[in-house]
């Protein structure tokens, strides 16, 4: 797999785990409530999303390290 590949993947999982973040907090109808206080998608929130922002962050942290390696 080339590095401009594999770094554009590793840029399309930062947006992915980013946007599923961001969807664990939205409001909706259901009978658990969340560790926040009110009936969000996911149950599990805020931790959910504290992970998805940490493998976000680790795809971006990797994605910096494939960018910086020289193409000997």
């Amino acid at each position: 797999m080339s590095r401009k590949t594999l770094s554009s993947l590793l840029y399309a999982a930062t947006i992915l785990f980013g946007v599923l973040a961001a969807v664990t907090l939205v409001p909706y109808s259901t009978k658990m409530v969340s560790d926040l206080g009110y009936h969000t998608v996911c149950p599990f929130a805020p931790w959910s999303t504290l992970t998805l922002l940490f493998l976000g962050w680790l795809a971006w942290t990797v994605r910096g390290y494939v960018n910086q390696q020289s193409t000997s």
